[in-house]
């Protein structure tokens, strides 16, 4: 089994290296969040223990990050936050596990073989909200059956909207997320589309939370 452990304190990161190693794992280990999150996405692991409070990203955006481009390698967070908050928005960010700082060594063993054993989970197979659906496969997207097009654009935005599904989605989130961040994107640009989505959907489908974003409505 291939391991991730992304911890800036070096300490830890090498103990828990030295530890998982004795158990019989390959484990690499990176030390920022973009480091992390770049070896996660190309480097075949079964599991990742991922540190909240990384320089450069934060594990809150990495596992965000994975989630949306639907990388569903398990991930374990480690976090000195202990609030029932603080763990509440790690795992709605897509964590499968969260435990606090200072932890038993041999509980996140326990957890880590228990994330192990049920894998990733499969990501689901059409992505629906009420009568609206999305098929990932076919690039199809229906309300009440009935077949709608979509540029390219408007898919993906509407895509990363039903992956969030009831949820407000903010601005800076979808142009992160649905627009290529090394080119320029005009500030209004999530407006515009939003426009164009709405007409071909349906305006009853998709609201405007005022000064937070937008969100679709299940």
């Amino acid at each position: 089994m291939r391991l991730l452990v992304v911890e800036d304190e070096a300490r830890l990161a090498t103990a828990l290296q030295r530890g998982l190693r004795a158990e019989g794992f390959v484990v690499d280990v990176a030390g920022t969040g973009p480091e992390g999150l770049d070896l996660a996405r190309h480097g075949g692991y079964d599991a990742m223990i991922l540190d909240v409070m990384l320089p450069g990203l934060s594990g809150y955006r990495v596992v965000r990050q994975l989630r949306a481009e639907r990388h569903w390698l398990p991930v374990l967070m480690l976090s000195a936050k202990d609030g029932e908050y603080d763990q509440a928005d790690g795992l709605d960010c897509g964590a499968d596990d969260y435990l606090t700082k200072p932890f038993s060594y041999v509980v996140l063993l326990a957890r880590l073989r228990a994330l192990l054993r049920r894998g990733a989970p499969r990501r689901p197979a059409v992505l629906v909200a009420g009568d609206l659906s999305l098929d990932p496969a076919r690039r199809r997207v229906t309300r009440d059956g009935a077949e709608i097009e979509l540029t390219a654009r408007e898919y993906a935005l509407l895509e990363y909207l039903l992956r969030r599904a009831g949820e407000v989605v903010s601005k800076t989130e979808l142009l992160d997320h649905v627009w290529d961040a090394a080119l320029q994107t005009a500030p209004n640009a999530v407006e515009v589309y939003v426009g164009y989505l709405r007409r071909k959907i349906g305006r009853d489908r998709l609201e405007t939370v005022r000064g937070a974003g937008y969100r679709l409505v299940t």
